[in-house]
């Protein structure tokens, strides 16, 4: 099968761009960055998701993991490459099986989610530009999509954004976490999200929206703990409440208006962190054959 992956240059889509070229699939990989990825089964190519691919050939199929990951991007800026990104490259492969990965951030973040089904309405206003151009995404392409990946807390070899994000919020050994870090999780470690990529496009027919995580959900403290400690950078929590991390969030990002500095606190990262947020993964053991796994956090130290 040939394969475009986008966001190659990226943690997920580097890490589907390769099992795929590793089980013996032509591989296209699109990225931002110069030094992208590299695999000696594919081909890696520098750029834009709204540039025209048309030099690059026919393709069975694209896995679109390309995405802007940050939740105080400008809204249009988010909009451009989450949303627009999206629904280019699916006009531009309009034959292409068609996996989407998208975020379990489009759920309602204003209240916890606690096993989100698929089916859920989704919000109309949210808490930062990231959720919305990835709920955007969704609807756009939506009867296009022969499957649409909703994962939360993306972790393992390799992470870019959780783990980075974690380490520069400690307060030397303290780690402030709103709600104590008591709140549970769904997390989906990468080879859990690699895994149902390619269950979606090995599937005989769509698959539609699957949440994709490991199961049982955990406190999040107890996870970021033994993270930072297998690293030799233990933390102790910093218990704050949510409703005083909220309000702190908030007048963080007015002022930040004002300023044009970004916020070290926004009220998407407190609703994220202090929150329960579950999923209903019933749907990616029916629609695609696979069983969550434990929670791992083998080789930590390394990541």
């Amino acid at each position: 099968m040939r394969v475009l992956v986008t966001g190659a240059s990226g943690f997920v889509g580097g890490a589907v761009a390769s099992a795929l070229a590793d089980r013996g699939d032509a591989v296209v990989g699109l990225g931002r960055r110069p030094d992208g990825w590299s695999h000696p089964g594919g081909r890696y190519v520098r750029r834009d998701l709204l540039a025209p691919i048309d030099d690059l050939g026919a393709f069975d199929a694209v896995v679109h993991a390309a995405a802007l990951a940050d939740d105080w991007a400008p809204l249009p800026e988010a909009m451009r490459v989450n949303r627009d990104g999206a629904v280019a490259i699916a006009r531009a492969l309009p034959q292409a099986r068609l996996v989407h990965v998208s975020t379990a951030s489009v759920y309602d973040a204003r209240r916890p989610t606690v096993l989100g089904h698929e089916d859920a309405p989704l919000p109309t206003r949210y808490l930062s530009a990231y959720s919305a151009s990835k709920a955007a995404a969704e609807r756009a392409l939506a009867g296009r999509a022969a499957a649409i990946l909703r994962p939360h807390a993306v972790y393992g070899p390799g992470d870019t954004t959780l783990l980075p994000r974690v380490v520069e919020a400690r307060r030397g050994p303290l780690l402030p976490l709103p709600g104590c870090g008591r709140a549970l999780h769904t997390l989906t470690r990468i080879d859990t999200l690699v895994a149902a990529t390619l269950r979606a496009l090995d599937a005989p027919g769509d698959v539609d929206v699957v949440n994709v995580g490991d199961a049982p959900a955990v406190p999040l403290a107890d996870v970021l703990q033994r993270v930072l400690a297998a690293r030799g950078e233990p933390a102790r929590i910093l218990p704050l409440p949510v409703g005083a991390a909220m309000a702190l969030a908030t007048a963080a990002e007015r002022r930040a208006r004002r300023t044009g500095v970004r916020p070290r606190l926004t009220r998407y990262a407190v609703s994220q962190l202090g929150m329960e947020r579950t999923l209903d993964l019933t749907r990616m053991r029916e629609r695609l054959g696979l069983e969550p796994r434990p929670v791992d956090l083998a080789g930590a130290a390394d990541w």
